[in-house]
């Protein structure tokens, strides 16, 4: 799937959010898009679930 594409079919979900369910809708569709994104692109990146775990293990001592 192209660049391209992902864009269009994320823009249509956020116009679809905002048309039906108004303003707070089309942020919180923009939100979740975007923490998919994060995610997406640090999976993509090579992180995984025990590097979390390990960020979390640290911050607590």
């Amino acid at each position: 799937m192209s660049t391209s594409f992902v864009g269009m079919i994320a823009g249509m979900a956020l116009a679809f959010a905002g048309w039906f369910g108004g303003f707070g809708a089309f942020l919180l569709v923009a939100a979740l898009g975007a923490l998919g994104w994060a995610a997406g692109r640090w999976v993509e990146g090579g992180g995984s679930v025990r590097d979390v775990r390990n960020a979390f293990e640290r911050n607590r001592r």
